[in-house]
């Protein structure tokens, strides 16, 4: 796991100017074998057994534990649980991935970016396995309906290598400027549910984001981004989470936001 307390002044001079920076190494490899063996028992278990039970009693800011939705593109294709699942949403209350989140080299980066007082509020572990559509060019804003809007941060950790032909992101550098744009639901049929797509916006300075296992992107909530198909025959996975400011109001809590003070 990093050592440097913080992002360095560069970091945060490319963080600012694009809504984004990727740090090399910032994992281990033991980090990330966890995570994937992890999250595999969780979706067979739910295979097994069905869903968790919704958890209550606090206000609205809950979500379902581990709530796995499958890969509509490879609906009807046999294969393991894990083989056939999208995402894995609402892990931060796990001690694996809690751990991570609340992990001191995690939140002192964040906490020159958000503050001192920080919240996960949503965690989702994505399998991008073969054959599977990437999600289209969007802003992760557009699903926050919070108050207040901003700072909101995301984290993706490369779980196993990205690249651009296995489902790696892509992002727009300085979108992070931009205002929420329209976004329509995604235009394929037989798409995810609840993915959708930005179509009023010029996208031609994009840039890929390759990544090694243990790399992490540090991103804006209003970064326009988006991520590819896989088109090999080997696993995309990573895990992703987002962060505000304790105090921030959810106003329309939904099944996968779960707010947890980290730090």
């Amino acid at each position: 796991m990093r050592t440097i307390d913080g992002l360095t002044a560069a970091e945060r001079a490319h963080y600012d100017e694009h809504g984004y920076v990727k740090l090399t190494g910032f994992a281990g490899q033991g980090d990330c074998e966890r995570m994937l063996d992890r999250v595999v028992e969780i979706t067979r278990a739910e295979a097994a057994s069905g869903p968790p039970a919704r958890r209550g009693g606090d206000g609205g800011r809950s979500a379902t534990a581990g709530l796995v939705l499958p890969e509509s593109n490879l609906a009807g294709r046999p294969g393991r649980p894990e083989e056939l699942a999208s995402k894995v949403f609402t892990l931060h209350r796990d001690e694996v991935f809690g751990g991570f989140a609340a992990s001191p080299a995690l939140t002192g980066l964040l906490a020159g970016l958000i503050g001192p007082g920080i919240d996960c509020f949503l965690s989702q572990f994505i399998f991008k396995n073969p054959g599977a559509w990437g999600q289209p060019w969007h802003q992760d804003s557009y699903y926050f309906a919070f108050e207040p809007a901003r700072p909101v941060v995301g984290v993706s950790l490369a779980v196993t290598p990205a690249t651009t032909s296995n489902g790696c992101l892509h992002v727009l550098p300085g979108s992070h400027r931009d205002p929420i744009h329209t976004h329509v639901p995604d235009r394929r049929p037989g798409a995810n549910i609840g993915y959708v797509e930005i179509v009023d916006r010029d996208v031609s300075g994009a840039v890929a984001m390759p990544m090694d296992p243990g790399d992490l992107l540090v991103f804006d909530s209003h970064l326009v981004h988006r991520s590819s198909d896989n088109v090999t025959d080997g696993l995309r996975a990573a895990m992703t989470y987002h962060f505000a400011a304790t105090g921030t109001r959810d106003l329309h809590p939904g099944v996968v936001n779960d707010f947890v003070t980290v730090r």
